[in-house]
């Protein structure tokens, strides 16, 4: 919205700059969340009498210490994403609406969860299966537009670390495309278990998908690190940056211990956002790579499942994985730090694949 200001003489030149409004963008999502972030708890824990609920067969010591903790904290990342992203991104880029679209669709799903779990006083949502269905027509819907203003190569899967496009999936992208949203906005889902585990890990992809669009979106750097072109899709980094500083803001309320919880309304669409830009900028298994952890704890859940399932007995302590790690003894401060490093490292590791092609 503000990118008419560019028009302007002097100074204002600034924004025409990705750079310039990324930071932008960060330090508003800031501002907002830092500035309104007291009262959106203080209501927040005002309609919550009862906070979250805690799961019955977790950790013991969650039972006692996160007992009362409002939830629905989402919101205050969304308040901060939504307005800082829609005032400082190019709003003639249409990825950024796809991607926001995704991010408003997870978060209305991850809304009603929350809701029927306070309300009910249950750790119980909705139906897996129903919220599963409108998880994949939302991202159906983003892909198809994607496939609408995408160009040459927009419904292919790009392969680390290899040169060009390797597969393309016709129409099957409206498969492969919202497996992929839907199964990061899950996987982010599980991992919002730990005071401030999430929050972090997703700035981490974000600052790295941020980079990644930046490049897509610029011919020159595009080409030089032999990277699909992918026009306007550089004013995603804007949303990412929109994104860190909402999150940042948001990790003042939630470090140990916590004030209020990310909840299914924050983790789903922030998921669903990750998902839905690595898709846009095609480096989906880029975001495998960089979002590892978070594919880690979702298969340590479906891992722990099939083995109880099929053999009655679990593999894990206890799933996701970082409440195996509590069970073995960690502190909740340990695992959270120790899978920030990780997430970190993974980061790192998905970059490389854009030079070494």
């Amino acid at each position: 919205m503000l990118t008419w200001l560019s028009e302007l003489p002097g100074v204002f030149h600034l924004f025409r700059y990705l750079t310039f409004r990324t930071l932008g963008a960060a330090a508003t999502g800031l501002f907002l969340v830092f500035f309104f972030g007291p009262t959106i708890i203080a209501a927040l824990r005002l309609k919550q009498h009862g906070g979250q609920p805690i799961r019955a067969d977790g950790p013991p010591s969650h039972l006692l210490l996160k007992k009362g903790t409002p939830t629905m904290g989402g919101l205050m990342i969304l308040f901060g994403l939504f307005v800082s992203a829609l005032l400082w991104a190019n709003l003639e880029s249409p990825y950024v609406w796809i991607v926001l679209f995704v991010t408003a669709g997870f978060a209305v799903i991850g809304f009603y969860d929350d809701y029927l779990k306070v309300t009910k006083q249950s750790d119980r949502g909705f139906s897996g299966r129903a919220r599963l269905v409108g998880e994949f027509i939302i991202a159906a819907l983003a892909c198809y537009a994607m496939m609408l203003v995408g160009a040459n190569g927009a419904t292919a899967l790009a392969v680390p670390f290899f040169n060009g496009f390797v597969f393309d999936f016709g129409w099957g992208f409206l498969l492969f495309g919202p497996f992929v949203i839907v199964a990061f906005g899950n996987a982010v889902n599980l991992t919002d278990g730990l005071d401030g585990l999430a929050i972090v890990p997703v700035m981490i992809a974000a600052a790295t998908l941020g980079l990644i669009s930046y490049i897509a979106g610029n011919l020159l750097y595009s080409h030089y690190l032999l990277i699909n072109h992918i026009p306007f899709a550089g004013d995603l980094m804007v949303v990412c940056g929109a994104l860190i500083g909402a999150g940042v803001g948001f990790l003042w309320f939630n470090a140990p211990p916590a004030q209020i919880f990310m909840g299914d309304t924050g983790s789903l669409a922030l998921g669903g956002l990750l998902g839905a830009i690595a898709v846009a900028v095609k480096h989906e298994i880029v975001l495998a790579v960089v979002g590892g952890l978070f594919v880690m704890e979702a298969l340590s859940v479906v891992v722990q499942v099939a083995s109880f399932k099929l053999t009655g007995k679990r593999v894990f302590k206890m799933a996701p994985i970082h409440h195996h790690f509590e069970q073995l003894g960690w502190s909740e401060s340990q695992v959270v730090m120790r899978f920030w490093i990780i997430a970190f490292v993974l980061a790192m590791v998905g970059l490389a694949s854009l030079k070494l092609r």
